[in-house]
């Protein structure tokens, strides 16, 4: 072989070592990614645990809500009674009205309007399991079910039995302000003819008396 050959050969080895050797990381260079990535795990875990629990709840609430809006519009539509309850057996079979929210909820067809489901066309329109943990439900006065007449409105206390006015919707953080302005907690209010709304503002959950258990 040539000595012009050689010395190309040489050179592309050389070339070829020190391209190998730029690839790789110094002791330096190491030590700033861990501490930038120890930085960043530091401030995010704290922010995902709040999104977590903000999550939580908003689905929480607007499962709940979504849940009178339906209730009502099938109500109107079928002209048929239409009822919302607690259910602690919300996704069996035979789910009837039992236990508290914090269990879980059915929306069924209340053929004789008796806030129990045990006639034959008695469907259950919709079933949600308890919610996500840590999250609670609590009617005001203990209220377990809310009824709609074939109107599309609520039919108010049935047999004396008080029907759901508001819902305080919880975490452990009680009601306070969550970045961004929203309280840390939620209020459903359900009028007497049957329209539901969720407040998130803190004041106004406040000065209308909420609290968290």
């Amino acid at each position: 072989m040539s000595d012009t050959c050689l010395a190309l050969l040489s050179s592309l080895y050389i070339v070829r070592m020190d391209v190998q050797r730029q690839n790789g990381f110094t002791l330096y260079e190491l030590l700033i990614t861990v501490l930038v990535v120890a930085v960043i795990i530091t401030l995010g875990i704290p922010n995902m645990a709040e999104f977590t629990q903000n999550s939580r709840l908003t689905s929480t609430s607007n499962d709940l809500l979504s849940s009178f809006q339906l209730a009502r519009s099938e109500a109107a539509r079928s002209r048929g009674n239409i009822t919302i309850c607690a259910s602690d057996n919300s996704m069996a079979a035979d789910a009837n009205c039992s236990g508290t929210f914090n269990d879980g909820w059915i929306i069924f067809v209340d053929t004789d309007g008796n806030l129990n489901r045990a006639g034959p066309y008695e469907n259950v329109l919709r079933s949600h399991p308890a919610p996500p943990s840590g999250v609670t439900i609590t009617p005001e006065n203990g209220a377990t079910y809310f009824a709609f007449a074939g109107t599309g409105l609520g039919r108010g206390n049935v047999d004396g039995a008080p029907a759901i006015q508001t819902v305080m919707i919880c975490d452990a953080r009680g009601i306070d302000t969550a970045p961004g302005g929203r309280a840390t907690a939620r209020r459903l209010v359900a009028t007497a003819i049957g329209r539901a709304t969720v407040i998130s503002d803190k004041n106004q959950i406040v000065d209308a008396g909420g609290t968290c258990p």
